[in-house]
């Protein structure tokens, strides 16, 4: 058994109460989860460049965000005078958060993004037509992200080839998963 000093110290059997601490630290962290996905922008739009962007958001939205209580399909961001903002992303609150506040579940919330990364947005969507498309939400080092597309509209007959590619690609896998267990 180590005396108190060589305890104190940092010698002798603390394996287990180091390997505890390490264990909570790994379970509080919220690095590189997602919190939702816009698999309907996939469908609806062709992606270009994509940006990652932070998120102005207040207590109560990311308390509903850690519960995933999040619908962003009907998304999109806009550039208001040099800013860019997020509309139609709705965060629903929590019955028991927010009861001092009241909660707008569709607010506008502001997108946090570097300079140089505004002004080349701001030329695509402005110049070459492009539409700024939310496609997923993740957690960074314990911050809300949201990446950013750039995006055309696609037109009906280019959705049904994207279908006839995906439905072809996974009949190709079926293929082959099933000659390499025959084989």
């Amino acid at each position: 058994m180590p005396s108190a000093l060589a305890r104190n110290a940092g010698i002798g059997d603390n394996g287990a109460e180091q390997e505890r601490i390490m264990s909570k630290k790994k379970e509080n962290k919220d690095t590189g989860s997602t919190i939702a996905l816009n698999k309907r922008a996939r469908h609806e739009y062709a992606l270009g460049d994509r940006f990652e962007a932070g998120i102005a958001l207040q207590g109560w939205e990311l308390k509903s965000l850690r519960q995933g209580r999040i619908a962003m399909s009907d998304a999109y961001a806009l550039i208001k005078s040099g800013e860019i903002f997020l509309f139609g992303a709705q965060i629903t609150p929590l019955i028991s958060a927010s009861t001092h506040v009241v909660a707008d579940d569709r607010r506008t919330r502001k997108l946090l993004l570097h300079k140089r990364e505004i002004t080349r947005l701001i030329g695509a969507v402005e110049r070459d037509g492009y539409t700024l498309i939310p496609t997923a939400m993740y957690w960074k080092r314990n911050k809300v992200k949201l990446e950013l597309a750039l995006a055309r509209g696609k037109q009906e007959h280019d959705k049904r080839a994207a279908i006839k590619d995906r439905d072809w690609q996974r009949d190709k896998q079926r293929v082959m998963r099933r000659h390499n267990r025959d084989a």
